[in-house]
């Protein structure tokens, strides 16, 4: 058993880089099992399919007080596979 004396000895840092470095490997096994069924460059033709079809709806459904922010997270998406591909393409450097 430990008392609370060793308990609060103990050093911590290790163990968060630890699990910040296996969060980081968690998402990028996320990003790369996305990306092994369609390429960066197919889902951002993708994303202007969806963001199309949402543009050319607004007609029927009326105004959109929204339309900001879904602009600015389409953009984000957009830039994030932008930014994957080149990685992809070893260009890390502005990535």
């Amino acid at each position: 058993m430990f008392n609370t004396s060793e308990i609060n000895k103990m050093d911590t840092k290790t163990h968060l880089e630890e699990t910040a470095d296996a969060q980081f490997l968690a998402y990028g096994r996320e990003v790369g099992s996305l990306l092994s069924n369609n390429s960066a460059e197919s889902w951002k033709a993708e994303l202007w399919t969806m963001f199309g079809g949402y543009i050319v709806a607004l007609k029927d459904f009326g105004h959109a007080p929204e339309l900001c922010n879904t602009y600015f997270s389409f953009k984000e998406l957009l830039e994030f596979f932008e930014k994957v591909e080149r990685i992809r393409l070893g260009e890390t450097e502005g990535a």
